[in-house]
């Protein structure tokens, strides 16, 4: 057992965010040129990878389609075709027209309405629209909207259990073990800088994961090498427990 161990898994995520920081420095999350932006790309990555979410991005920019008010005007069949690279537009052009409509009626259409909506209520409209589940809801109250909450994904999970942070758990429980894992790490920081510690805790995890915490892991050179507990084979997976439409992003 090394020293680290004899730390609780909070203080063990805390110390692991460090590594990764002083592996990889700031990350600069979410790319993106606007928050309505970011809500989009919340809902496109869905599925599948950055690289495709960004296709459609950049189809629904030349398109002038990057407001509520565009894709609240755009016909049902041009949102499909525009974001047709992010895969699923069948699902996904249905949600964002569901999401503005949303907008638009109980907020004014102002981004910065909703954002003033109490945390907790608003998670739960978010989790209520069609399309999104609690990773695409915590990614938009924490990166489009600026509300101080863990986001979790199967790079987090991976590494949580793979370091002995964390028991495997399915669905809604799983992920609510896992943010509250995050929010015990980080509770003794200050709360002005909660935003911007999960911001580029979430940013670093991602990173770490897809060069080393893979579905079967890399980790030779992986910055939290020297935290594992016990070795683990390179053939070793650990099965999606709480992956579904709407939850899990890959980047």
């Amino acid at each position: 057992m090394t020293a680290s161990h004899k730390l609780s898994p909070p203080e063990r995520l805390r110390r692991l965010h460090d590594l990764l920081e002083e592996a990889y420095g700031p990350q600069h999350w979410w790319p993106a040129e606007t928050p309505f932006e970011v809500i989009v790309g919340a809902y496109l990555t869905q599925n599948t990878s950055w690289i495709a979410a960004a296709r459609s991005i950049a189809n629904l920019r030349a398109a002038d389609a990057l407001t509520a008010q565009a894709i609240h005007e755009l016909p049902i069949e041009q949102l499909k075709a525009l974001i047709r690279p992010s895969g699923f537009a069948t699902r996904k052009a249905p949600a964002l027209k569901a999401f503005v409509a949303m907008l638009d009626s109980e907020y004014g259409g102002s981004l910065d309405a909703l954002a003033a909506t109490p945390t907790a209520s608003l998670r739960i409209r978010l989790l209520a629209l069609p399309g999104v589940g609690s990773e695409t809801a915590d990614a938009i109250l924490l990166y489009a909207l600026a509300h101080p909450v863990p986001v979790v994904d199967e790079y987090l999970r991976r590494i949580a259990v793979r370091h002995g942070l964390a028991t495997p758990a399915a669905g809604h429980k799983g992920y609510k073990q896992l943010a509250d894992l995050v929010r015990a790490a980080f509770a003794a920081d200050p709360g002005a800088a909660q935003v911007s510690l999960l911001n580029q805790q979430h940013a670093l995890v991602v990173a770490a994961g897809k060069a080393h915490c893979r579905r079967f892991p890399e980790c030779k050179g992986c910055p939290l090498h020297s935290d594992l507990p016990f070795g683990i084979p390179a053939s070793q997976d650990i099965p999606n427990l709480f992956s579904k439409p709407g939850v899990r992003f890959r980047r």
